[in-house]
């Protein structure tokens, strides 16, 4: 066996043991790590039958919004990629020019904040919940094109009021975080109030 070839299988080896790890991670990003050309990358794919990035975020997701309780899928703001109720969450969103300002290609807060509210609300283990207080920091600004990660984390719970978590991230760098305060409430007080 060649050296190119054994390089190739180790290669390819790590790169199923990284993208089973993180399967957000792009081409370009894969690339860098194993220092080849993107091409590369997509060839060791394409014969390992892994599939694209946004084809793997929507088998992911998919998986996850069966679990989804308050929420419509529909509702759900980003992509819903990991579901513990009651416990944790995560959600990852694209933004794109159509979500920023014209002039500074900043993307608007209430999407930033719609991606962090959405994500508490899943993350309860309820069929009805809004948010009671809401307590965030944009902490730097986000660019059109970048690629959001959420993380929810319901840290107390009491009858029908939960403190929940959410901190997003832009390649790792926190951008965002929110203290929620949630209320469970019971459907047949909504029914009767409709």
């Amino acid at each position: 066996m060649s050296r190119s070839s054994s390089h190739k299988q180790q290669r390819q080896k790590t790169l199923l043991e990284k993208i089973k790890y993180d399967p957000f991670l792009t081409d370009e990003e894969l690339a860098d790590y194993f220092k080849v050309s993107v091409p590369t990358i997509r060839l060791d794919r394409l014969e390992l039958s892994i599939p694209e990035l946004r084809e793997r975020i929507k088998n992911v997701a998919e998986s996850n919004q069966e679990k989804l309780k308050s929420l419509k899928s529909k509702e759900f703001i980003g992509e819903l990629i990991d579901l513990q109720l009651g416990q944790n969450a995560i959600s990852l969103m694209e933004t794109n020019s159509t979500m920023a300002f014209e002039k500074t290609h900043i993307v608007r807060g209430h999407y930033i904040y719609s991606l962090a509210e959405t994500l508490a609300i899943a993350v309860i283990d309820s069929q009805v919940a809004l948010v009671g207080v809401a307590n965030i920091k944009y902490k730097i600004p986000v660019y059109a094109g970048a690629r959001l990660i959420a993380k929810a984390e319901v840290k107390e719970s009491k009858g029908n009021r939960f403190i929940v978590w959410v901190k997003i991230y832009e390649k790792n760098v926190e951008v965002f975080r929110g203290k929620f305060i949630l209320v469970s409430l019971n459907e047949n007080t909504i029914k009767e109030k409709i």
